[in-house]
């Protein structure tokens, strides 16, 4: 291609091809200086190291299964400390008894969940996995009502209660509107259980029917739960507080109902 030149030729240079490779680094030097520095976040892996303290929490598990209480310890790691990306993972479970029946299901069972623990991702499973563990021979029912099919579905819900203390799992809050029908069943189921026994109620008192026992059993029962004695298991919570009313049986802890 030729190029007319219309001027005097005052002086010349030969452009060679790392001059203009100079040239562009040059303008983008400042450009990529102008970035901020961005944050290396630590997520949850195998390869992170274990330091030489950590936080955790001690729970009591008191089973009639058992003889001996479990105590179940879990030890959490705090990554990104200082940061806005600062959060709280389990990092090791133990589970210490002086019931030795069952020592290596329990050690399988805590190596194995420190394992899950620490390989990272979400864990969150376990809970879910655990409580849907059923004994041939039967559950039992907690403090407050709640149903346990098993030891092992209480481990679960331990871990549960820990994971949503550090924030890893967060409850499905009612509504206001699901609050108010709730409060609205348990005070209408209240006043009517008042008022049956004024037609045909059997006047004996309980040591005459059931002896002392069984009566102080009732009474004890019926204040220290939170629910209407008359209430039967829910199948969603595990918890004895569902109802029936008007022929529809619901649920005064959570809300589930079969007439939806």
């Amino acid at each position: 291609m030729t190029i007319k030149i219309g001027k005097k030729i005052k002086g010349y240079s030969v452009e060679k091809p790392n001059d203009k490779a100079a040239q562009v680094s040059t303008v983008l030097a400042p450009v990529a200086a102008a970035e901020p520095p961005m944050a290396e976040v630590i997520q949850m892996h195998e390869k992170v190291e274990r330091p030489d303290t950590l936080i955790g929490a001690t729970y009591k598990i008191k089973s009639p299964l058992f003889e001996h209480a479990l105590y179940v310890t879990i030890n959490d790691i705090v990554l990104n400390q200082g940061t806005p990306h600062e959060s709280r993972r389990p990092f090791e479970i133990f589970i210490n008894s002086k019931n030795m029946d069952h020592f290596q299901w329990i050690v399988a069972l805590t190596r194995i969940m420190s394992a899950v623990f620490r390989k990272g991702g979400d864990v969150t499973f376990l809970v879910e996995e655990l409580k849907a563990v059923f004994d041939p021979r039967g559950g039992y029912f907690k403090a407050g009502g709640v149903y346990m099919p098993s030891i092992v579905a209480e481990l679960g819900a331990v871990i549960e209660q820990h994971m949503k203390m550090i924030g890893l799992i967060h409850d499905p809050e009612l509504s206001p509107e699901q609050r108010a029908l709730i409060a609205e069943k348990r005070a209408a189921y209240e006043q009517g259980a008042k008022k049956k026994p004024e037609v045909g109620a059997d006047t004996r008192p309980a040591e005459t029917s059931a002896g002392p026992a069984a009566a102080g059993t009732r009474d004890s029962a019926a204040s220290s739960g939170a629910f209407p004695p008359g209430a039967t298991l829910c199948q969603k919570c595990n918890v004895a507080a569902t109802i029936l009313m008007d022929g529809c049986a619901t649920c005064l802890n959570c809300g589930y109902s079969k007439c939806g």
